[in-house]
């Protein structure tokens, strides 16, 4: 693989805007989901027993626990951690300097705070996939404040495997567990008929996809599978041109989420961890630069690259046509799929590749760590050799050991490779659990909704009587309201409010806390439902009486003329979710006692001057869309940093234009030289001519005495003249 200088800068840019919409999204839901008011206060989280602080860092490792020794309450903590985190990342973005090991350190630990207190509102897989990149970014990141310059170090490329690597756990164990979990929808190939309505937050373009026929959804469904599980495969791949076809495809994979799905920051994180495939070279290609690698294979090496390439897609294309039995159907003027493999097939193959995957990924990083030495080896200096080796042992070790304890959840997909794993390792996994440094994955394990969306509609009323819905901002309620467009944003009440329609009421207690709040009318909450509270059905006055119904959603069909509907969704009743309570009702007062959602003490509110600063903070950003706050941060630091590439770009061309001027003026300087030595040369050639004149002149003076004295008055005559003339000449 060529130099990854590139595509390293990069990826912690991108890490970093990352780390900023999470942040940002974050903070402004705070208040209304972990606040003194919110529906799972954070402070029930931290229970301070008086125990030491390392003790509780131990026992739960957050920042939070800081906050009674700063003189702030739980919220407080939690907002001022997130605007540090808000203002490290965005300066990040801004400053090259800032994308350092010390400072994604600082943002790791900051987010793992959060998480660690977020209960079921946090418990997502991009968290975890957040946590577990933003560890690798400390190992991949330089030490340019402690060192003071951004170097090329020679182990960037084995730590930046850790990347690549975690792509593959990524990718491949989303589309195993696809079939693994036996769902129909998947091994029918019928899931994306089902997706697009059935997701949590779909976007206007999710209406448009879920009416295309029958057969591209199935065949986008072999096509998510193959991209998923075979593709993965190339990541590892010695030939550059292979893994830049996975990387595309991966890429594709991800914008095509992103048009149909609101998956706040996932599919951007997945994307920047997708920037590990590539190298300086191919960056070059798509900014027009001329690549200033030398190329010297051969064109018998190269052509047997282009063949091995060929065969390698040829293979994946006649396997996807054999596993599925993709034929031509003319009958609907499309292509017939079916899954042509069992169960046990699968399971058996999945069984057979495990092990090997495993290898695949212990010789590429030998390879990447072997080269790495021999680049520290050819070091020139003792010194920098010396140290380059240290820096290589110690990330190294650190990479071999991050690679280790991978496997404990890598495994997970298959139960006799991951018993086969060697006990130290599951211990070491067991130590730095708690931390979230490594994680199992597996998204859309099994396609929910098939009957129609399970949506959940709170009514509120005043008198029991007349009922008025309570419609959220993002999650469908409302027929007629378009699907919004809101990615890196997460509304996590939303989500939560999707996964709570998939159950019983008790099976999510927070809903309940939800409709005491509602019921106490906390502005808070409030807001978590309707930035803008004016829209908020009850904002004069809280509800008497709240219940909740469950309906079956569909996405709406085109008219037969093929306009367009007047309404996105259609809806059918399906059952009640919650009965009908209010305050002091013993049905809620039971499940409050129940789920431990009560205070039993009153909260201690800071009133500390940064606790001021903070809420004067919070002020600020009131009622602002969150997405909007997000885009626009990330817009002005992407063209901050587009402004100042263009500067050094100009920079540059100054740069190298003086050195041209300068080159022209040595140039000049050196012909007059040259001219001058030419010169000098003649008047030398001409002061010996004269000398030999002079010695005839004598010759002649012995043989002819009388002529003598005339022909020394011309003699002299003449000296006279060529002297005057060689001055001119030298003037």
């Amino acid at each position: 693989m060529g130099e990854i200088i590139l595509p390293r800068r990069m990826f912690l840019w991108c890490m970093a805007a990352i780390y900023l919409a999470a942040f940002v999204s974050l903070y402004v839901q705070i208040p209304g989901l972990y606040g003194n008011d919110g529906l799972l206060p954070a402070r029930w989280q931290l229970r301070y027993s008086g125990k030491p602080l390392v003790e509780q860092l131990l026992s739960s490792p957050t920042l939070l626990w800081l906050g009674p020794r700063l003189g702030l309450d739980t919220q407080t903590a939690m907002e001022l951690l997130c605007l540090i985190g808000a203002a490290l990342s965005l300066a990040a973005t801004l400053m090259e300097a800032l994308r350092d090991s010390v400072v994604f350190f600082c943002l790791w630990a900051l987010y793992l705070s959060m998480y660690q207190v977020g209960q079921v509102f946090l418990y997502f897989q991009w968290d975890n996939l957040l946590l577990e990149t933003g560890f690798l970014c400390i190992l991949v990141a330089p030490l340019t404040i402690i060192r003071g310059a951004r170097a090329v170090r020679e182990h960037d490329r084995v730590t930046f495997w850790l990347i690549r690597w975690l792509l593959f756990r990524l990718m491949f164990a989303s589309g195993v567990v696809k079939l693994t979990s036996r769902c129909p929808t998947w091994w029918g190939l019928t899931a994306l008929t089902y997706h697009y309505e059935t997701q949590c937050i779909p976007t206007p373009l999710a209406w448009v996809a879920h009416q295309l026929p029958v057969w591209w959804q199935k065949l986008s469904v072999v096509g998510t599978l193959v991209i998923e599980i075979a593709a993965p495969l190339l990541f590892f791949s010695p030939l550059r041109r292979l893994r830049l076809g996975s990387f595309y495809l991966q890429v594709l994979l991800q914008v095509l989420i992103i048009l149909s799905g609101n998956y706040n920051f996932f599919n951007l994180l997945t994307l920047a961890v997708c920037l590990s495939l590539l190298d300086d070279q191919h960056v070059h290609f798509w900014l027009r630069k001329t690549d200033k690698t030398n190329n010297n294979d051969s064109r018998l090496w190269s052509w047997l690259c282009y063949l091995l390439e060929l065969s390698v897609w040829s293979l994946m294309i006649f396997g996807t046509i054999i596993c599925f039995d993709l034929q031509l159907d003319k009958t609907k003027n499309g292509i017939s799929s079916r899954t042509a493999f069992t169960y046990h097939q699968f399971n058996q193959f999945l069984k057979t590749v495990t092990i090997p995957c495993i290898w695949i990924g212990v010789l590429s990083l030998t390879w990447e760590m072997v080269a790495a030495m021999f680049r520290c080896a050819c070091v020139c200096g003792f010194l920098k050799r010396f140290c380059g080796t240290v820096q290589w042992t110690v990330f190294a070790a650190a990479t071999a050991a991050m690679f280790a304890v991978s496997l404990v959840p890598f495994t997970y997909i298959e139960y006799d490779s991951n018993t086969r794993l060697w006990p130290g390792v599951r211990r070491a996994h067991e130590l730095v659990n708690r931390y979230q440094l490594v994680n199992s994955y597996g998204l859309f394990r099994r396609m929910t909704g098939v009957g129609g969306r399970p949506e959940v509609v709170i009514e509120g009323s005043n008198d029991g009587v007349t009922w008025m819905e309570i419609e959220f901002m993002y999650k469908p309620g409302n027929l007629s309201a378009p699907p919004p467009v809101l990615t890196p944003h997460q509304p996590r009440l939303d989500w939560q409010m999707w996964f709570a329609a998939l159950g019983a009421h008790t099976q999510a207690p927070w809903f309940t806390s939800l409709m005491y709040r509602l019921l106490q009318g906390k502005r808070d909450v409030i807001e978590l439902i309707q930035t803008d509270v004016s829209q908020y059905p009850f904002h004069q006055q809280p509800p008497a009486y709240l219940r909740a119904h469950r309906y079956r959603y569909w996405f709406t069909e085109p008219k037969a003329d093929g306009s367009y509907p007047q309404r996105w969704w259609r809806r059918v009743y399906d059952e009640e979710f919650y009965p009908t309570v209010h305050l002091g009702n013993t049905v809620l007062e039971g499940m409050l006692n129940q789920y431990g959602l009560k205070d039993k003490s009153p909260p201690r509110v800071s009133n500390t001057t940064v606790a001021r600063a903070v809420r004067w903070v919070r002020s600020q950003v009131r009622g602002v869309p969150t997405h909007t706050l997000i885009w626009t941060l990330i817009a002005c630091s992407a063209t901050f940093c587009l402004l100042q590439g263009l500067r050094n770009r100009n920079k540059g061309n100054l740069l190298i234009d003086s050195a041209a001027v300068t080159v022209n003026n040595h140039t000049e300087n050196r012909e007059k030289s040259d001219e001058q030595q030419a010169v000098e040369e003649e008047e030398e050639g001409e002061d010996s001519e004269d000398e030999v004149e002079e010695g005839e002149g004598e010759e002649r003076d012995t043989v002819s005495d009388n002529n003598e004295g005339e022909e020394q008055d011309e003699e002299e005559e003449e000296e006279e003249e060529r002297d005057e003339l060689l001055r001119k000449t030298k003037l």
